[in-house]
């Protein structure tokens, strides 16, 4: 069997839930301001799930606009990968969850845990599954509930996370230079306590005293990650661009991980990317951890930033340590 050429990107689709919170409605839980929220992070609101609303849900919402706009049938797809942190259950994986009811019958199906890094990771499975032959289409999703693992006692914290899920279509294609032309995966597992959820696995099993300290709640160590995050959007950009022979003009748009607009601005300014060529929504959702790349990318394509023949730059960073990056040639 001949293996393909590349992985083509066929489709995009999100969705975030209903509810908004603005920053004006944290300064009645916690002490913060619209202003000091605004300045630090860029946020203005954050979608946050409903309480009979789970991962898989958000997940399935958008896969569904996904193969759509695919023009793609459930029984068609081979693989279903889903990206989160937040899973409806530790067992069965939720990506099995949503194989099930989109009714993608002959789809094998598992989670993938990179946090913020997610859909990067997923993204990098998939096309490493079709170039291997592996499979001929292949779903991936990623999503987070991450308001269940926030905690909105802390201020430093609770202001930047929101829900939301993205979903990408790819299918293997004959045409080389098209879809995803090149991925890269790092981790560095010595700075996991940056950003960790330190109960709830077999280090630490529920127990009335990690509930009573609070140890089912992200925990993060600002500036650390401010730093790290910086310096990693830098070498991303740059190692992408090398590998695939591009200068910054030939890029039409980086799509980073939505976690704090100055961090953004200074990593992307530095390589020669003007704001216009940087797509940002945290001012509508904040950070969806793993979801943020895919619903930045889902619209971008839709307002029309993103044509055919167009290169886009996704990069993220997140809880591990990780950090990855992909180059995609739209279709």
């Amino acid at each position: 069997m001949n293996r393909p050429a590349s992985a083509r990107l066929l489709g995009t689709g999100m969705y975030v839930p209903e509810r908004v919170m603005t920053n004006d409605d944290f300064t009645r839980i916690v002490d913060t301001s619209d202003e000091w929220i605004t300045q630090r992070t860029g946020m203005k609101e954050r979608r946050l799930a409903e309480h009979d609303q789970a991962t898989s849900d958000l997940a399935i919402a958008a896969s569904r606009a996904a193969l759509a706009d695919a023009g793609v049938a459930p029984e068609e797809v081979d693989l279903v990968v889903c990206a989160t942190i937040t899973a409806d259950n530790t067992l069965p994986a939720t990506a099995c969850w949503i194989q099930d009811r989109l009714g993608c019958k002959h789809a094998g199906a598992f989670d993938l845990t990179a946090a913020c890094s997610g859909h990067i990771y997923a993204l990098a499975q998939a096309r490493a599954a079709i170039l291997a032959g592996q499979a001929r289409t292949v779903l991936i999703t990623s999503a987070e509930i991450l308001s269940s693992i926030t905690d909105y006692t802390d201020r430093s914290t609770c202001v930047l996370f929101g829900d939301g899920a993205g979903a990408a279509v790819l299918q293997a294609c004959d045409q080389p230079d098209t879809g995803v032309l090149y991925t890269t995966l790092y981790a560095d597992g010595s700075g996991g306590e940056l950003m960790i959820l330190p109960a709830g696995g077999s280090r630490r099993p529920p127990s009335h005293e990690t509930i009573d300290r609070r140890l089912h709640y992200m925990q993060i160590r600002g500036r650390e990650v401010f730093r790290f995050a910086v310096e990693k959007m830098e070498e991303l950009i740059d190692e992408c661009l090398k590998a695939c022979g591009l200068t910054a003009p030939q890029v039409r748009l980086v799509i980073p991980h939505q976690v704090n607009k100055r961090i953004i601005d200074a990593a992307t300014g530095r390589m020669g990317f003007p704001p216009e060529k940087v797509f940002m929504n945290i001012d509508k959702y904040g950070n969806t951890g793993g979801a943020s790349v895919a619903i930045a990318h889902d619209e971008a394509r839709r307002q029309g930033i993103l044509g055919a023949g167009d290169v886009a730059i996704l990069i993220a960073f997140g809880g591990g340590l990780t950090w990855a990056g992909a180059v995609i040639r739209h279709g």
